[in-house]
């Protein structure tokens, strides 16, 4: 059987090209790239302070509700597969800034294979698309019960719950008020603590 060699040249990628899980695993530069449905979308550059600073506040209320729960909180670079497949190939591979993954059999060592429970996704500067609508219709598909959506800019967070596998919103969520998760009751969190300490 042939051996496929790593790639390590991130502009050797034909981005018309459908690649798979397969070649997704050789791909070995620097530049952080998602798989969706094939295509390769090469993410933001290093994340902005603020986007740091949001990801370890939200992280750290997550890590503290879930602690003696049986689901598990990860933070980026973590790889998800999601189940929108051509038969026989995972074509989509997802980085979300923060995964809630309830059901252990879905982890393996190279990540979450299926679809966690909740997600969170950070929006980027200059990569609001990404987020707000092709991750969406994405998680969308792969049934993700919930989906959080922060935007540093506005200081604002969108929900949006599942039911009958279309995303409903919520409500935004802006300073002075308290997000209540739907899927996880008890899951509180002040808007104000997830934007603490930005800069």
């Amino acid at each position: 059987m042939k051996v496929e060699e790593p790639v390590s040249d991130y502009g050797s990628l034909d981005l018309n090209r459908t690649y798979s899980y397969v070649d997704y695993l050789r791909w070995q530069f620097k530049e952080r790239v998602e798989l969706i449905r094939g295509k390769v979308f090469k993410m933001a550059p290093a994340p902005s302070t603020n986007h740091q600073a949001i990801l370890s506040n939200l992280g750290m209320h997550f890590l503290n509700f879930f602690r003696e729960k049986p689901c598990n909180v990860f933070l980026a670079p973590f790889d998800v597969r999601l189940p929108i497949v051509k038969p026989g190939k995972n074509y989509t591979v997802v980085q979300p800034d923060i995964s809630i993954i309830c059901d252990g059999s879905k982890l393996d060592k190279l990540g979450c294979n299926g679809s966690p429970d909740l997600v969170v996704e950070i929006i980027s500067p200059g990569n609001t698309a990404h987020d707000t609508v092709i991750k969406y219709e994405i998680y969308e598909e792969a049934a993700i019960k919930e989906y959080w959506m922060i935007d540093p800019d506005k200081r604002m967070v969108l929900t949006f719950a599942l039911q009958d596998r279309k995303y409903v919103g919520i409500k935004p969520y802006v300073e002075g008020q308290l997000i209540r998760s739907t899927l996880f009751p008890g899951l509180k969190i002040r808007v104000n603590d997830i934007f603490r300490k930005l800069v």
